[in-house]
């Protein structure tokens, strides 16, 4: 296996669940779908959140738009770390054959402390792993998931 395919694999494949987040082998976040479909929470929570927060300018579903690119194919491509960056830092790209701001998402509780669960719907929908549309079957939320969820919102 070429070694760019192997990367690809490790950046995808569930190798552990610590209570209900699935995480590759070196411990980034990804999904897992059931044979029928079941998505775990994160990946149904990250469809949620992406509607909510990022699709007005990267378009349904992770597609891109006119606006702003695909984000699909940038959550297999790009390193999970750098992609974390880009959503609470931002990044802006302007020169002669670019014209990109993404804003900083830093402060933005809806976002950041869903941000995991963003991310592995996005790499759910850049492999076709999960169609377009609302999943229709999902585990439940995990005790430690709502916990972390309760923690960070401040509740």
């Amino acid at each position: 296996m070429p070694q760019d395919a192997a990367k690809k694999a490790d950046n995808i494949t569930a190798a552990t669940n610590e209570n209900g987040r699935y995480l590759t082998a070196d411990g980034v976040p990804t999904y897992n779908v059931a044979p029928d479909g079941t998505v775990d929470w994160l990946t149904y929570s990250g469809f949620r959140r992406y509607h909510s927060e990022c699709h007005v300018c990267h378009g349904p579903e992770g597609e891109g738009s006119t606006y702003a690119p695909a984000l699909k194919k940038s959550a297999i491509a790009m390193d999970y770390y750098d992609f974390v960056d880009v959503v609470t830092n931002g990044r802006k790209k302007v020169d002669a054959s670019h014209n990109s701001v993404m804003p900083s998402f830093g402060d933005n509780v809806n976002v950041m402390c869903y941000l995991d669960d963003i991310y592995v719907y996005l790499k759910a929908r850049g492999t076709d792993a999960v169609p377009r549309g609302r999943p229709a079957k999902k585990e439940a939320k995990s005790d430690a998931i709502r916990q972390a969820e309760t923690d960070c919102l401040g509740r």
